[in-house]
This record gives structure tokens, C-alpha cells and sequence, in this order.
């Protein structure tokens, strides 16, 4: 009994010390974590990668004050005529392995994916166990690889920057799109297989990055892009908005230097999309949006009775008509399916979408879409009913 018990206990200590310590452990200088990646094609046809890494050096300078933001990141370049290929030559460069677990964004370069397909850049950050699916993907103007050496403002890199940019964006102004790298493969793979992507670009002819409008992707490569009107159009009818401002010219007045703008300031939006095929095989889209929220600012309305106030909630339902009307010729000109017409018809009528799979585009372009907007105002702010400009009555 002695011995049986004496073995069991060897057995138990034996397994007790496979489970303890790190057999595979690694240090932390072993490794260069990543925030950003910028990719564009180089000129002999291959990938040009510049990787932005986390310089977790001590915060403060030798003379005891705090050093620049800047000097938080480090940016090292490689090319290969694969994405592996460009990455494994990284330690060659930097002396540490690459470690992607906390990667922010990807930057993929517009002349990059006008002739390449993203998903050739992007299934390496699919494939590895490493990068999240969470990681925020954007195309920039022209080249990516400039943007990675722009300076930050507060972030301590400009990766962290350009993450909070398009998170903070879409959530507040709705001219843009926060798509992380997971659902971009969904839409990538769609049965339209149209998806779009947040832009970035210069602001102005200044050397500032600013993210505003959208990029459209057809089977991977660049097909459009939608400016920040528009992208928050495209918003709406994607049923993506949450918040924003919505703004409605003054009837028949301006100012002296700009066009006089009132506007209102979105707290709940919903839309209910259906789709709708006739006999004769055209597409119908009804769109049936309601919208509520309280007055940003007035200029020439003044909202004292309900009658007021259902004129103003009439305009800004117009007026967001017009802008979805706008944004929904665009993508009929271009023929991209951005909004998902064609996934519901899949899902629907799967006999059906094999016939007109090759002709969606064109299909697309001859939809007929109409709207129902109905705007409520909950509220005049903080003020009353009258511009601050004028005196009550």
C-alpha cells in the first residue's frame, strides 16, 4: 500500500513540475511591438512595408523633463515580393522580432490597391495567430508610408492617433467608418464582395493627416470613395449612424461671408430597409428612417409654437433626402453594391442571385429607392426657441 501510495505521489509531483515555470518563456527585449503598418508597391512590383514600433524607452530626458511624443515611436522599412517576406527581414534591421499583438492600424496605400487586391496585403494579418481581428484597417491618400511619420498630437504614437481618429470620428461625426480587420474579410467575401473602408488623407495642404470619407473596395481593389457628406449618407443607409449633426440651410437668407446654417445634433436614429424584386424583375428599396434629436444652433428659425417646430423637422427631413439621394446616385454610377442590396437578395432568393451575380452591377445601377424620413425634435438645447442673434418678440 506503502508503495503504490509512494508512486502515485512521484506521479502527481512529476506532472506538478511540467506545470510550473515557463518553459517557452521570452523576454521582452526579445521583441519590437508593433502600432502601425503602412504597405504600398514598390517600384520593381514588390511590397514596400514600413512598420512603426513602440519605443519603450524611459519617458524622461536626461535633464529631467518629459520627451517628445514623437520620440515614442521608431520606424523601420523592408520590401519583399511577399508580406512574409518583407516581415521576417525586420530582425535583419531592428535586432528584435516583430510582435503584432498590439498592432493598431493598417495603412494601405491607394496606388497599392489599385493594382493589387487588399486581400494579397491583408491575409498574412488574417492568417497569424498573432494580429488581432480588432485591428483597424484604412486606405491612405496615394502612399501610406508617409503618414507613419507625421507627428502626434497627444497619443504617444501616431498608430495610437490614427486609431482613436477613426473610432472618435465615427462615433461623433459619422463621416467615416470604424471597420476592423475581422468583418473587412466578411464583407470582402460577401456575395457582392463590395466593402468599404475608412480614408485617410492630408488636411489641406498641411502636413496634418485627417480621416474623413470612405474608400470603396470591389473584390479588393479600389473602386470610389465617398467624402465625408457622403460618408455619413452612407451611413444612414447602412444603418451604421448613431450620432452626428445634421445641418439645413436658412430659406432664402445668407450672410455676409457664409451661407447662414442651422443645424441638429442626432441622439437616436434607426432605419428599416426592404427590399422588394416586381414582376417584371426590377429591385425596389424602400428606406424608412426615423430620426430624433435636439437643435445645435438657429440662426434664422425661431421654433416658439408646434407649427414652427414641424417645419423645421420637414427641412431637415428633406434635406436628408437629398443627401441620401446624392450618395445613393454615386454608388449606382459606380456600380458598387456598398450598402448590401444584393447580400439580402442572396440570403433570399439564393436561385435567383446565381442568375444575376455577374449582372449585379448593372442591376444595381437601375434600382429604384424611396425614402421615408420622419425628423422629431426633443428639444431646443439649453436656450429657447430663438437664434441668440435676434430678440423675442
Amino acid at each position: 500500500m506503502r508503495l503504490k501510495r509512494g508512486a502515485a505521489l512521484a506521479v502527481v509531483l512529476a506532472c506538478a513540475l511540467g506545470l510550473s515555470g515557463c518553459w517557452d518563456n521570452k523576454e521582452m527585449d526579445e521583441y519590437g511591438y508593433v502600432q502601425g503598418v503602412a504597405v504600398d508597391a514598390a517600384e520593381d512590383g514588390t511590397f514596400a512595408l514600413e512598420v512603426l514600433f513602440y519605443n519603450p524607452t524611459n519617458s524622461m530626458s536626461p535633464n529631467g523633463s518629459a520627451k517628445s511624443p514623437e520620440k515614442r515611436g521608431l520606424t523601420i522599412k523592408t520590401d519583399g515580393a511577399s508580406m512574409f517576406q518583407a516581415i521576417r527581414e525586420i530582425p535583419m534591421k531592428l535586432g528584435r522580432k516583430a510582435k503584432w499583438d498590439h498592432m493598431r492600424v493598417i495603412l494601405l496605400g491607394e496606388d497599392l490597391i489599385k493594382s493589387h487586391n487588399a486581400g494579397e496585403v491583408l491575409d498574412f494579418f488574417s492568417r497569424d495567430h498573432e494580429p488581432r481581428g480588432t485591428i483597424l484597417p484604412m486606405i491612405a491618400e496615394n502612399k501610406a508610408g508617409p503618414f507613419l511619420n507625421i507627428k502626434p498630437f497627444i497619443e504617444e504614437t501616431i498608430g495610437q492617433q490614427f486609431k482613436r481618429m477613426e473610432t472618435e470620428g465615427a462615433h461623433y461625426s459619422a463621416k467615416t467608418s470604424g471597420i476592423p480587420l475581422f468583418d473587412l474579410a466578411i464583407h470582402l467575401k460577401s456575395p457582392a464582395r463590395i466593402a468599404v473602408v475608412p480614408y485617410l488623407h492630408r488636411d489641406g495642404s498641411s502636413d496634418r493627416a485627417i480621416v474623413s470619407g470612405l474608400a470603396i473596395l470591389r473584390k479588393g481593389r479600389f473602386a470610389g470613395k465617398l467624402d465625408g457628406t457622403d460618408a455619413s449618407s452612407f451611413m444612414m443607409l447602412d444603418n451604421r449612424y448613431r450620432s452626428g449633426i445634421l445641418e439645413v440651410r436658412c430659406a432664402g437668407e445668407k450672410s455676409a461671408r457664409i451661407e447662414a446654417m442651422e443645424s441638429l445634433e442626432v441622439l437616436s436614429f434607426s432605419n428599416k430597409t426592404k427590399v422588394s424584386i416586381d414582376d417584371d424583375g426590377r429591385v425596389h428599396v424602400g428606406v424608412r428612417i426615423r430620426i430624433k434629436g435636439t437643435v445645435g444652433e438657429l440662426q434664422c428659425t425661431k421654433l416658439h409654437s408646434p407649427k414652427d417646430t414641424k417645419r423645421f423637422e420637414e427641412r431637415i427631413s428633406e434635406q436628408v433626402e437629398s443627401q441620401l439621394r446624392h450618395t445613393v446616385s454615386i454608388l449606382q454610377q459606380n456600380g458598387t453594391d456598398a450598402i448590401g442590396i444584393g447580400n439580402r437578395i442572396a440570403r433570399r432568393h439564393p436561385k435567383l442571385w446565381r442568375i444575376w451575380e455577374s449582372s449585379w452591377s448593372e442591376r444595381f445601377a437601375e434600382c429604384r429607392f424611396d425614402f421615408q424620413i420622419k425628423t422629431e425634435v426633443v428639444g431646443s438645447g439649453m436656450d429657447i426657441g430663438t437664434p441668440f442673434s435676434q430678440e423675442e418678440d
